[in-house]
C-alpha cells in the first residue's frame, strides 16, 4: 500500500500560509491521488478534479467577483482528504 495522501496537510497550510503556489498544489493533490495504492474509487477522483478546477478558476478573479472563495475551495479539499483517507 503507497499512502501518497499522507504527505497533502502539509500542502494545504503551506498554500495557506502563501508559501506554496497554486499550480504545485494542484499538481501535487493529482499526483498523489493518482499514485495512491489502493487506487480511490472514480468518484473521488471527479470530485478531486473539480475542487482542483474550481481552485484553479478562481486564482483567475477577485475574491468579490468570484462565485467561490478559494477559502473554501481549500476547506473542500481538506474534507475530500479526510473522506480519502477513510477509505
Amino acid at each position: 500500500m503507497t499512502d501518497r495522501l499522507s504527505a497533502l496537510p502539509a500542502t494545504l497550510d503551506a498554500f495557506r500560509q502563501g508559501q506554496l503556489p497554486l499550480t504545485e498544489l494542484a499538481r501535487t493533490w493529482r499526483e498523489a491521488a493518482q499514485g495512491h495504492q489502493p487506487a480511490l474509487p472514480q468518484r473521488y477522483q471527479d470530485v478531486l478534479e473539480r475542487v482542483l478546477s474550481q481552485l484553479e478558476s478562481s486564482a483567475l478573479f477577485t475574491e468579490e467577483s468570484c462565485s467561490f472563495s478559494q477559502g473554501d475551495m481549500v476547506d473542500a479539499l481538506s474534507d475530500w482528504l479526510t473522506r480519502a483517507r477513510a477509505l
